[in-house]
């Protein structure tokens, strides 16, 4: 389709959108290049006392890539913090950028990260062991690090969501690692005979759920702190060191740096099916073929989640969730498939669904740290999963699906704010106050049951520019403007609608540039940008705005 006059807004995005796909005809994205995933890579590499050459690439690029305040943040674009300021300088040689780090850090550090991340230690034990590592914490840097009881690990697996462990449920890997490596480098008196008696024990464990590839969950920074624990342990040669070392190795880019994560192929690509009209999608055998093909069909070895759900991504290191089984199911609803293996997926999300009546993100029941509670965004698409699909199936099926919506109501109701926002799970606003993207996660859940009060927190919520940000009176960002867009379309008056989209027009060069913000919470308030979010999101807010106000000409 050639560029004209009479092309619409909406049309130049989707051109866009279609335009991106691989040579398989889906999504695959490209995630945001990450100081935090270097830093870690780079003290992993060097700890393991080989690849030189990767090492110093990753440490130009910190270098390269450091704030002019002296500390770093998450991506290039973000504010620096005290998480990956104090990796980077654990990361970096002595010189000049270690020393604008260093005076950067608060002192004491250990405390200062401790405050951070409160009960949860997902990551700040992790940041503590690689500051010891690093040399950063003095001869006694082991003492301040807390000892993770990786001897639990040895549990049966379905003890773990009452064990209340100090890390959330996708971090078992670490807590064997590091915990190991606690425990060799300062064993607790008392303990050291039964923990010396589990660890080959534990081992075996971490060596059965490491994917092929060696990839933890395909995380730079979850594998990256396995190997140097591993290391620092004392098992540089184990298998499981070898493999993440390797993963490593293959997932440094051109440029020196890591990402946080490989790619999120299967999310983007769902996100865009569902973010196009299907007359739109010219491959949707294909589309549907490759989605089927990417639902695990046996019990999954790292979290024990029973057959029938989707991940973010189709290569090794993915693990099955509810964001991404919810949009898996909506997209393959949106291109028309029929398949049993669908109703699995279905009540794989009915089985997850937690006793409050939301949806956690891996595990059922583990509810005491942060990324493991209910989420009112998950639970908002797996309720727009379910009603989509409850037509379709069986009258059992049915009542389950009934009876889980009811269920989430009662959980929106009671995780909805005064002010009629809801807080999400996933995505933060780095500049909203508590970090919370309330733009997103209302928008998310008005998608699903047209709440007044929500959509009366998200037209309030416009900025004066026209735009929205993740809250009120913060910058406004293509993603979260077109966010809003799409949840109020049928509901805010047609100037607010107006002014958003005219707002969307500019910033987007009148759809021709789509400009990136850090949108993302992941693995504990850790900040990432995708490079085809501002896209996808645009292009489903423009073609609904296009047509409640009946535009057909780009008129910006």
């Amino acid at each position: 389709m050639d560029s004209s006059p009479s092309d619409t807004l909406a049309s130049k995005t989707i051109r866009r959108l279609l335009s991106l796909r691989n040579e398989q005809g889906v999504w695959e994205g490209h995630l945001s290049s990450s100081a935090l995933s270097t830093a870690t890579a780079v003290i992993a590499l060097k700890s393991y006392g080989q690849y030189d050459d990767l090492v110093q690439r990753g440490i130009q690029w910190l270098e390269q890539n450091q704030n002019t305040d002296g500390g770093w943040g998450d991506t290039v674009q973000c504010i620096s913090n005290i998480s990956t300021t104090a990796l980077c300088w654990a990361a970096l040689p002595d010189g000049p950028s270690a020393a604008r780090a260093e005076q950067w850090l608060p002192v004491p550090l250990p405390k200062a990260i401790e405050r951070r991340y409160g009960k949860d230690r997902t990551f700040s034990v992790p940041i503590l062991t690689a500051l010891t590592i690093g040399g950063r914490l003095g001869a006694d840097g082991w003492s301040k690090v807390p000892q993770l009881p990786f001897e639990l690990a040895a549990c049966p697996h379905q003890w773990f969501q009452w064990l209340r462990l100090p890390v959330v449920s996708y971090a078992l890997p670490a807590l064997i690692a590091i915990g190991l490596a606690r425990h060799r480098n300062r064993p607790v008196f008392g303990l050291t005979t039964f923990r010396n008696a589990l660890t080959t024990r534990v081992l075996k464990i971490l060596t059965n759920i490491q994917p092929s590839n060696g990839g933890f969950l395909e995380a730079t920074p979850l594998t990256s702190f396995v190997a140097m624990s591993l290391i620092a342990a004392g098992l540089r040669n184990h298998p499981v060191t070898e493999k993440c070392i390797g993963f490593l190795r293959q997932s440094i880019r051109e440029d020196g740096s890591w990402p946080i994560d490989t790619n999120l192929s299967t999310w983007v690509t769902t996100l865009a099916i569902n973010a196009l009209d299907p007359a739109l999608i010219d491959n949707k055998k294909s589309l549907t073929n490759w989605l089927l093909k990417q639902q695990f069909q046996t019990e999954h070895p790292y979290t024990h989640a029973a057959p029938g759900a989707w991940s973010w991504t189709n290569l090794p290191g993915a693990v099955p969730d509810a964001d991404d089984t919810a949009g898996a199911l909506l997209a393959l609803h949106r291109l028309g498939a029929r398949d049993p293996k669908i109703e699995r997926g279905i009540e794989w999300l009915l089985d997850l669904q937690n006793s409050d009546g939301g949806m956690p993100t891996f595990c059922r029941g583990w509810g005491h740290l942060p990324f493991d509670r209910s989420g009112a965004d998950l639970t908002a698409h797996a309720v727009r999963a379910w009603v989509a699909w409850r037509p379709l199936v069986s009258p059992r099926l049915q009542q389950r699906i009934d009876r889980a919506i009811r269920d989430s109501l009662r959980f929106f109701e009671h995780v909805q704010k005064s002010d009629g926002s809801w807080v999400p799970l996933w995505f933060g606003s780095e500049h909203a106050p508590n970090e919370e993207n309330r733009t997103f996660g209302t928008a998310r859940v008005v998608m699903a049951i047209r709440n007044p009060k929500g959509i009366q927190w998200l037209i309030a919520a416009q900025n004066p520019d026209g735009g929205w940000g993740g809250a009120p009176g913060v910058e406004s960002s293509i993603e979260e403007t077109a966010l809003a867009l799409t949840a109020i379309v049928h509901d805010a008056p047609e100037p607010v609608l107006q002014s958003g989209y005219n707002w969307l027009a500019a910033k987007t060069a009148n759809g021709t540039e789509f400009p990136c913000t850090p949108i993302g919470f992941y693995f504990a308030s850790l900040w990432y940008f995708e490079e085809l979010y501002p896209i996808i999101f645009a292009a489903s807010a423009l073609q609904a705005v296009e047509d409640r106000l009946k535009l057909r000409v780009a008129a910006l």
